[in-house]
């Protein structure tokens, strides 16, 4: 399975655990990192991922992102091509930088992309065309389980 983890998931283990929610979605994600690292997971990043990564407000998150995205076995570099499908998302209604991230999953061809942010949740499920099944944390560690990779949006 290749999974694109955005940047708010990717973070979601440095949060402040004062809600049931991040706790679970935070133990998802370090779960999600531990299978990448036993090989059973391949990991997508991209130069999206490491701008906005650069962009964390502490040296911690930063370091932290560049850790995590040391484990990616796939990476999506800024073209013409992602940038395009970015720009179509854009006009959906889905915000510049995480169009590119959207766009950059589906370019590598990524089963899932998981985000914490319920609002491009909502957005990117109702895409036209999407390539990539988008999910929660939560979603993702259930899909993982279940050894589904269908790559249409629920």
């Amino acid at each position: 399975m290749r999974v694109y983890l955005d940047t708010r998931s990717l973070q979601r283990p440095l949060d402040s655990r004062t809600q049931i929610r991040i706790v679970l979605e935070a133990e998802a994600v370090l779960g999600v990192l531990a299978l990448c690292e036993a090989g059973e997971i391949e990991l997508v990043s991209s130069d999206a991922l490491r701008f906005e990564l650069s962009q964390a407000p502490s040296p911690a998150r930063q370091e932290f992102g560049r850790q995590v995205l040391s484990l990616a076995k796939v990476f999506v570099p800024l073209s013409r091509s992602p940038e395009e499908r970015a720009r179509e998302m854009n006009e959906a209604g889905i915000r510049p930088l995480d169009a590119l991230h959207l766009a950059s999953s589906e370019a590598a061809q990524a089963d899932c992309f998981c985000t914490c942010d319920d609002r491009l949740l909502r957005k990117a499920r109702v895409l036209q065309n999407i390539k990539v099944r988008v999910v929660s944390p939560l979603e993702l560690i259930q899909e993982i389980e279940h050894g589904a990779t269908g790559k249409t949006s629920g």
